[in-house]
C-alpha cells in the first residue's frame, strides 16, 4: 500500500512541478514579456522537466506523462495495471499546477484582458487561455500568412512525442553504451523537450505530454475560457493534443522493442564501431 502511495504522489507531485514551472513560464512571457524570446521559455520549460525528474524518479520512475506511461508499459518496463492510476495522477497533477498559476498571475490576466479589450471565452480569449492550454498555431505568433492545419498539428504532436519517448528510452536502456550515467539522464530528457519546444512550439506550442495539456485546460474552463478551452476555438484538441501524442508514443514503443534493441543485441555479433588503428580500412 506504500508502495502504491508513493507511486502515486510521485507522478502527481512531479507532473505538479513539470506544468507549474512550464506553464507559469508561458505566463510571464504572455503577460509580461519575461523571459524574452522562444529560446528562453524552452530552456526553462527543460529545466523544469529535469528538476522535476530528480524530485519524483525514486517515488515513481518519474513518467509525469500519459504518453511516456503508456510507452513504458508498451515495451515491458511496467504493468499494465498501473497505466490508470499513472494517468489519473499526473492529469491531477497537471489541474493542480493550472489551479496555482490562475491563482497567482489571475489578477495579471484580468488586467491584460481589459488592456487589450478581451472577453474572457470569446474567440480572443485565446490570447490568455493559451497560459493553460494549447493552440495550434500558436497565438503568440501573428503572422498572417501562418497557416496550420489540422492533419499537420496532429503529426508535429505526434512526430515530436514519439521524438522524446525514443530518446527517454536509449537514454535510460542499459543496453546504449553511449547513454549517460543514471545521474545525468534528466537533464539530457529535459535538454530534449527544450530542443523540442524550441523547433516546434510557433506550430502547436508544443504540448507532447496530455496530461501537460489536459490538466490546465479543464482549469481554464472552469475559470471562464468555456469552449475556447474545451473544445477550443478550432475544436479537436483531443485528437492533436492527446490522441496524437499517445500514437507517438505507441509507434516509439513498436520501433524501439522491435527495431532499435534487436539492433542492439545484434551489434554483439560483430564489432562495427571497432575503431583500432591496426585494422586496414578500404
Amino acid at each position: 500500500m506504500k508502495k502504491y502511495s508513493a507511486i502515486c504522489f510521485g507522478e502527481f507531485f512531479g507532473t505538479f512541478l513539470l506544468v507549474f514551472f512550464g506553464t507559469s513560464t508561458v505566463a510571464v512571457s504572455v503577460l509580461f514579456n519575461a523571459p524574452v524570446g522562444l529560446v528562453q521559455v524552452a530552456i526553462v520549460w527543460g529545466l523544469g522537466v529535469t528538476l522535476a525528474i530528480y524530485a519524483t524518479r525514486h517515488l515513481s520512475c518519474a513518467h509525469l506523462n500519459p504518453a511516456v506511461s503508456l510507452g513504458m508499459v508498451l515495451v515491458g518496463r511496467m504493468h499494465p495495471r498501473l497505466l490508470l492510476p499513472y494517468w489519473l495522477f499526473q492529469i491531477l497533477g497537471g489541474m493542480a499546477a493550472g489551479g496555482c498559476v490562475l491563482f497567482l498571475f489571475h489578477s495579471s490576466i484580468a488586467g491584460y484582458e481589459t488592456a487589450h479589450s478581451i472577453i474572457r471565452g470569446d474567440p480572443a480569449s485565446v490570447k490568455t487561455a493559451m497560459l493553460f492550454g494549447e493552440y495550434f498555431p500558436n497565438p503568440g505568433f501573428s503572422i498572417p500568412w501562418f497557416k496550420l492545419s489540422f492533419s499537420t498539428a496532429m503529426f508535429v504532436e505526434g512526430f515530436g512525442t514519439f521524438l522524446l519517448v525514443t530518446m527517454i528510452f536509449l537514454l535510460t536502456e542499459g543496453c546504449n553504451v553511449g547513454r549517460p550515467g543514471d545521474a545525468l539522464a534528466p537533464v539530457f530528457i529535459g535538454g530534449t523537450v527544450s530542443a523540442l519546444i524550441a523547433i516546434t512550439a510557433p506550430l502547436t506550442q508544443t504540448g507532447i505530454n496530455p496530461a501537460r495539456d489536459f490538466g490546465p485546460r479543464i482549469i481554464a474552463y472552469l475559470a471562464g475560457w468555456g469552449k475556447i478551452a474545451i473544445p477550443g476555438p478550432k475544436g479537436g484538441f483531443f485528437w492533436v493534443y492527446i490522441a496524437a501524442p499517445l500514437i507517438g508514443a505507441v509507434v516509439a514503443a513498436v520501433a524501439f522493442r522491435f527495431i532499435i534493441v534487436p539492433l542492439m543485441a545484434a551489434k554483439g555479433i560483430e564489432d562495427i564501431c571497432d575503431c583500432d588503428p591496426s585494422v586496414e580500412t578500404g
